[in-house]
């Protein structure tokens, strides 16, 4: 039972809300009771006046969590004190008396005025940025293009993000299609394109990509806001829209960036943008953008906020979960076998660090399929796969440490984009040049130069 203490239409809004989950006691003065309070269902103690927490005639259930809105009804100077010597061990919920520190979880006025507030600003920011999304498209020429731009071998979060991009466009008449560099190359992102009849285009060359800026009547980078860095984009191009939930220093350059990091997904942030427009769903969209959220939050086991839980429960409704089984779990490649078998013969394991080279790379997305699975091995708590590939070293990391953000700590060491990420998930792709000063370096030597750099960023001392 939840034994509620206070007065007025607060008393009465939260016992309304706490019925719902079990049996509620309100202790209140009778003359602050009204007509329309709803209080239908509850226990209610109407005191004639302020009583010693002793003498008020409560019912013989023990509660199990005590609430002070406002200590009006009692009359003990020292409230919380009173409480514990009537209920010992039941936990109270309410103001901190001056001089009494047995509060389990403080009520000050001043910080849930401040969480409403932010509870406010984000739901109006949503729905602003959502407006403002919307007016940009709807301020295009019907049959316009839209170029949609995914980072460089795009992750199911950004495949996903830009396919609700592309069905925003299109409500709008405008013709979107989705572009990206590097290869689509993991079992699961390859499913996923397939089974859901994602439609994209590899763009290689330079005047591939120019031809695209040429044709496109406004450009929107997906899951990423740095142009030229892990993606096709130009360095110097601005794009008109930018969706992405990385953290960023200053607000990227674009007509309009909506930017997230309190989204551990932009298929969240999408999907939030979509419920702000009452925008069509289906079950494609749905699995595709739940797919997206389970991916990047490592099946909801990092870094899942309050907003990714609402984005999810308003998607599941429509999520064909057979279908979410089959992108899931599709055949691995022998390929990526054998990038099992190099990284299990070549790991090292330092202090919790475990390195895990491959100088033979069949194909990039190997790289993580191999570090989450290494990620569970006992004593680990950071891991990083990498291989030579096109005269880079590509890496992969993964890290349960909850002092290290890894996307920062790559990104500080190899800058210009060559590497960052997330807290504990993180990629990049370093130049043979900026770890080997040669004129012609070999993948062995690459290799082994940033053995040493991860070692000296990372740490880890004596094998284990």
């Amino acid at each position: 039972m939840y034994l509620l203490i206070g007065v007025g239409d607060p008393l009465a809004r939260l016992a309304a809300w706490c019925m719902r989950s079990r049996p509620t006691c309100v202790v209140t003065l009778a003359s602050s009771l009204e007509a329309n309070d709803l209080l239908d269902g509850c226990d209610v103690v109407a005191l004639p006046h302020p009583m010693p927490v002793d003498e008020v005639p409560t019912p013989t259930r023990h509660p199990s969590l005590i609430v002070v809105l406002d200590p009006a009804p009692v009359a003990d100077a020292h409230l919380v004190a009173a409480l514990n010597a009537r209920w010992p061990s039941v936990p109270v919920v309410g103001p901190e008396p001056e001089g009494e520190g047995d509060v389990a979880d403080p009520l000050r006025p001043q910080d849930l005025l401040l969480s409403a507030a932010k509870d406010r600003v984000r739901a109006q920011e949503r729905h602003t940025g959502a407006s403002v999304l919307d007016a940009h498209f709807a301020g295009l020429d019907e049959g316009s293009n839209v170029a949609i731009f995914c980072h460089d071998n795009p992750d199911p979060d950004a495949l996903a993000s830009a396919l609700a991009v592309q069905r925003l466009v299109e409500r709008r008449g405008l013709v979107g299609r989705i572009y990206h560099g590097g290869l689509i190359e993991h079992h699961q992102n390859r499913a996923m394109v397939q089974l859901l009849g994602i439609e994209v285009t590899r763009l290689i060359m330079g005047w591939e990509i120019a031809d695209v800026l040429a044709a496109a009547d406004a450009v929107v980078a997906v899951d990423f806001h740095q142009p030229g860095a892990n993606n096709v984009l130009p360095v110097d191009h601005v794009p008109n829209v930018i969706l992405d939930h990385h953290a960023v220093g200053d607000l990227p350059a674009a007509d309009v960036a909506i930017v997230h990091p309190e989204f551990s997904a932009t298929s969240s942030l999408v999907a939030s943008l979509m419920t702000a427009l009452d925008a069509e769903m289906d079950a494609v969209l749905a699995t595709a953008l739940a797919f997206g959220i389970r991916t990047d939050t490592l099946g909801f086991s990092r870094g899942v906020s309050p907003s990714d839980l609402r984005a999810l429960s308003w998607l599941n409704a429509w999520v064909d979960h057979d279908l979410l089984r089959q992108i899931e779990a599709p055949p691995r490649s022998r390929d990526a076998l054998a990038a099992f078998a190099e990284a299990l013969a070549s790991m090292e394991l330092e202090g919790g660090v475990l390195l895990a080279p491959l100088l033979h790379l069949p194909n990039r997305d190997a790289l993580a399929q191999v570090a989450d699975f290494l990620l569970a091995t006992e004593g680990v708590e950071t891991v990083v796969v990498y291989g030579p590939r096109q005269g880079r070293v590509i890496l992969s990391a993964r890290t349960r440490n909850p002092d290290l953000h890894l996307g920062r700590a790559l990104a500080a060491r190899f800058p210009e984009g060559q590497a960052g990420g997330h807290r504990s998930l993180a990629g990049g792709q370093v130049r043979f040049s900026g770890l080997v000063e040669q004129d012609t370096v070999e993948p062995e030597d690459a290799i082994a130069a940033m053995t040493v750099v991860l070692r000296d960023l990372l740490g880890g001392e004596g094998d284990e």
